[in-house]
């Protein structure tokens, strides 16, 4: 079942990423030991509409939509950005660093956690198409 959303285009890398995450049990079971943290994501589209997904990297390794909370979960760090932005840091085209830096990607909880998610992201700029 697809967690994107047609209203936010670069929502096919959550699929992207839960399929990673999914197909491979080594795999999963390295990205909980790294990071081991729930990422929550508030992505914004050019319509100034908001929706959210999460990652959970802390006991699941499973990618959901909607608030991490509503699936009983809290999450350590939130990225907020927009949908275009996020879609650049997922296909590379961007790095998190300059996007924070320059005010366009906003951290809300443990920022050091989210330096984690990198490994992550760059599974999913092989799988997803943007």
């Amino acid at each position: 079942m697809s967690i994107a959303d047609d209203k936010f285009p670069s929502s096919v890398a959550f699929d992207a990423i839960n399929q990673a995450l999914q197909s491979d049990e080594a795999n999963r079971t390295d990205a909980i030991k790294r990071a081991k943290a729930i990422f929550g994501f508030q992505l914004k589209n050019k319509e100034g509409e908001s929706e959210g997904w999460f990652i959970d990297l802390k006991d699941k390794g499973e990618v959901g939509k909607g608030s991490a909370l509503g699936a009983g979960r809290k999450t350590d760090a939130t990225l907020v950005l927009s949908d275009e932005d996020f879609g650049k840091l997922v296909t590379g085209k961007a790095n998190a660093q300059n996007l924070f830096m320059s005010g366009k990607l906003k951290i809300k909880g443990n920022m050091m956690l989210a330096t984690k998610l990198e490994p992550v992201l760059k599974k999913a700029q092989t799988q997803a198409k943007l």
